[in-house]
């Protein structure tokens, strides 16, 4: 029997007729924060299904305390919990780590959707989902992580004052390293390794995720307002990152 739900309003339904499956040995381990149990059981069963070992933390706080217990490949985490939110645990785990964050969230404004990638997260999924979307966001931000070791062999882009080097995953400008995400760092040297090539949202959300399903092409827009915060002497009058209206984005030539 397949595996099909939907979680609404914030709540999970629970499925039946599945028998439980223990959690396995694998190599990849997952920091789940939830803080209603059964979202908890209904998104660690397929994860668990898929070989991945889950680790359960019910709260911002447990979270935290979760993360510096072990290692973890990838966090998913809801934005809404008791104690210390989503957003604030994301801001103090991308402080000193840089693991592939998605948020969860059952809000649908724009400006909760974007809460998480504005502090560091790498991806967002709104409720409700169903379980072939988490499956893959999931898949895509493992996959988004092995990556960063095939581009060890990866030359250096300089670009005047800008230097991006994908070997050691840094971004210097004027002699100074500056601070970017896993995203900003995939959408930076995309656009670089182009200059005066426009690519389209589509094709920066494939670039990055590996696909543009399930996601919205605004979400691009968001890292690279946070590029050009980080990158540009005056963000609305942009020296790297240009706009090509109707179309995406181009580096300068």
């Amino acid at each position: 029997m397949g595996l099909h739900f939907r979680v609404r309003h914030g709540r999970a339904c629970i499925w039946t007729g599945l028998p439980f499956v223990f959690m396995g040995n694998g190599a990849t381990r997952i920091l789940l924060v939830d803080d209603e149990q059964s979202v908890q059981t209904l998104l660690s069963y397929p994860l668990r299904k898929d070989g991945y070992h889950v680790t359960s933390a019910l709260d911002g706080h447990e979270a935290l305390q979760r993360f510096t217990e072990g290692r973890f490949d990838l966090v998913i985490l809801d934005l809404m919990l008791p104690k210390l939110d989503g957003v604030e645990v994301c801001r103090q785990l991308r402080r000193s780590s840089q693991v592939p964050i998605i948020m969860l969230t059952a809000k649908g404004s724009e400006t909760d959707k974007v809460a998480g990638l504005e502090v560091g997260a790498d991806d967002y999924i709104t409720k409700p989902f169903s379980m072939r979307e988490f499956r893959s966001r999931v898949k895509a931000a493992l996959r988004r992580s092995r990556m960063v070791a095939d581009s060890a062999a990866e030359e250096a882009i300089e670009r005047g004052e800008l230097t991006i080097d994908p070997a050691r995953r840094l971004v210097i400008l004027r002699k100074k390293e500056i601070s970017v995400t896993y995203v900003e760092f995939e959408i930076l040297a995309a656009l670089a390794r182009s200059p005066g090539l426009v690519l389209s949202r589509e094709t920066l959300l494939e670039h990055v995720w590996g696909d543009s399903d399930y996601r919205d092409p605004r979400t691009v827009d968001v890292h690279i307002r946070h590029l050009r915060e980080k990158l540009e002497q005056d963000p609305k009058q942009p020296e790297y990152l240009l706009t090509v209206r109707g179309v995406g984005y181009r580096f300068r030539e």
